[in-house]
């Protein structure tokens, strides 16, 4: 059944608050806007709120830059609490692939959206997208993982490893050898590092390149120093 019927279907049997469902996907117009948020009528008693920061995936600055009263818009039922009449909505289409059905091994598809020096971020449907580190791509030294993929590229992926509470997925393009064989691998490589601890890596090494030799500086300067880098290494990625 196409995705407009389903909507359709789902809309005509709202009724009321009690027929709301989290992860319902319905149709509303825009009654009003605030500088949290916006509040649409999904046809029950209560208005729904979308709030500012549900809008988009994208960070929206100001409500009415991206919706206005009267707009028509598709909508997810995030919760539902009938005893205070709220409703929570959003305009971000929940992930294709909860967090539930990722599991180690998986063999998948998925979109190259983000490269970085260390490695490429796939969409596999998730929350959010997997890292494919730069040594998961193959043998040998990669200069650049440009080398083997392109932004918007798709390409098969296996899930080394997944860590709901950190988001965090980890993933490769070796999909023939088994996990453990990967995980035994790995360990004998240099540890993984997070996107924050190379940022905090490049951030120290910036700092012993600009020392000099003779230069005298006081521990609390070294510091403020390593802070200041760091930080601009973060905004930079």
């Amino acid at each position: 059944m196409p995705e407009e019927k389903v909507a359709e279907q789902i809309t005509t049997q709202i009724t009321t608050i009690n027929d709301l469902v989290p992860g319902m996907k319905t149709v509303g117009k825009v009654t009003g806007t605030e500088l949290y948020g916006a509040f649409v009528d999904i046809g029950v008693e209560h208005n729904g709120m979308i709030h500012i920061s549900r809008l988009s995936r994208q960070r929206v600055n100001k409500v009415t830059d991206k919706v206005k009263i009267g707009d028509e818009v598709e909508v997810w039922i995030v919760n539902v609490d009938s005893q205070a009449h709220r409703i929570g909505l959003t305009m971000v289409a929940p992930p294709d692939i909860s967090w539930d059905e990722l599991a180690d091994g998986q063999i998948l598809t998925g979109e190259v959206v983000r490269m970085e020096k260390y490695g490429a971020f796939v969409d596999i449907g998730a929350e959010r997208p997997g890292l494919l580190h730069v040594r998961e791509m193959g043998k040998g030294y990669i200069r650049h993982p440009s080398d083997i993929v392109k932004d918007g590229e798709e390409i098969e992926v296996r899930i080394i490893k997944v860590d709901p509470q950190k988001r965090q997925i980890d993933l490769t393009m070796n999909l023939n050898m088994s996990i453990q064989e990967l995980r035994e691998e790995e360990e004998e490589e240099e540890p993984f590092l997070s996107p924050m601890e190379i940022a905090f890596r490049d951030a120290q090494k910036d700092v012993k390149q600009r020392k000099r030799p003779n230069a005298r500086r006081k521990v609390k300067h070294d510091h403020r120093e390593l802070e200041d880098i760091f930080q601009r290494t973060l905004n930079q990625r």
